[in-house]
């Protein structure tokens, strides 16, 4: 469990009502950790699933919370994630919902980033805000009035409107980033596009594991350095699937109970794209595409639209 040597400090500060970079300052980062980055629902719960299965070696289900720490979490007591990353002994695999260029970069320290159609993830967020308990809506509201970052404006935390209105206030307004435009959709994707040829960096895409899962974890495995029997590839490949990970989601996501209503059932939703189509209003699909076309570079909007498979290698794409 070696100390990793810095080798590039964030340069870029991102503060959100739900993560802060700043939680990063002082996390003591070994050599060997695997830092998994994602705008939000793009299936970062499934990834660590995924990388927690081949550290582990083993099908069995895991608590994802208490095994896979967050530093810029915002919601947890001061220093909790610190603790919590210091008592693990096995190799590390951290959650991230920062972009690459607010994360520091260490030694030997290995980078996913998961990317999704940003027209799912919008789907999928409104689900996810849909259900927050009321413990997670106060202590949201209870980082907005103590930050004078925000100052206590009124903010929806749960949607207020159906998934259409969800997807407008995400082009338009507070969803996309949650009080930093530096932690939105289009720079999130951005700066892990620009990092895709560093080798200590895998794309991944939501598509690419539904379409190929088994093939999805050995490319990922292979990054990692980690060698699985062949005669266990069929059992981990079988429980990361979305059908066995709803069946053991209170065994995966004990502690969702507190978050959300239905808690680990509630979280591991669809697991399914194109919800969004004749939900959104055409003229907000327009708007997306105008601001794809604006934000991205040609090659990044057909990987995020339609991953490795259809768009081909991120390493290998030119722009």
């Amino acid at each position: 469990m070696q100390q990793a040597r810095l080798v590039r400090p964030a340069t870029r500060h991102v503060r959100s009502l739900i993560f802060d970079s700043a939680g990063w300052d002082d996390f003591p980062v070994r050599s060997d950790d695997i830092v998994i980055s994602t705008y939000a629902k793009c299936g970062t719960t499934w990834t660590q699933r995924i990388v927690g299965s081949l550290v582990f070696g083993s099908a069995a289900p895991f608590p994802v919370q208490d095994s896979s720490p967050w530093p810029d979490f915002r919601m947890p007591p001061p220093g909790a994630m610190i603790a919590l990353g210091e008592s693990q002994t096995h190799r590390r695999f951290l959650k991230s919902h920062l972009p690459f260029d607010a994360l520091p970069v260490y030694e030997g320290v290995k980078f996913i980033h998961v990317a999704r159609d940003g027209r799912d993830a919008a789907m999928s967020l409104y689900n996810h805000k849909l259900h927050y308990t009321p413990f997670t809506v106060e202590r949201m509201e209870e980082l907005n009035r103590e930050d004078p970052k925000f100052g206590g404006e009124h903010v929806p935390f749960v949607p207020e409107g159906g998934p259409g209105q969800h997807f407008h206030d995400w082009l338009h307004g507070w969803e996309n980033a949650m009080g930093d435009e530096g932690a939105n959709y289009w720079v999130m994707e951005n700066s892990f596009w620009a990092a895709r040829r560093d080798p200590n960096v895998l794309l991944v895409h939501f598509n690419d594991l539904k379409a190929d899962r088994e093939g999805e974890m050995r490319r990922i495995a292979g990054f990692l350095g980690i060698d699985i029997p062949e005669t266990l590839w069929p059992e981990l490949v079988e429980a990361a699937g979305f059908d066995a990970m709803k069946k053991k989601s209170g065994d995966l996501l004990p502690n969702a109970v507190n978050i959300w209503k239905g808690g680990g059932d509630t979280f591991i939703n669809k697991g399914t794209n194109g919800r969004w189509r004749d939900v959104y209003d055409p003229q907000d699909l327009a708007d997306y595409d105008r601001m794809v076309a604006a934000e991205f570079s040609p090659s990044l909007a057909a990987w995020c639209e339609g991953g490795r498979l259809v768009a081909g290698d991120p390493r290998e794409l030119p722009d």
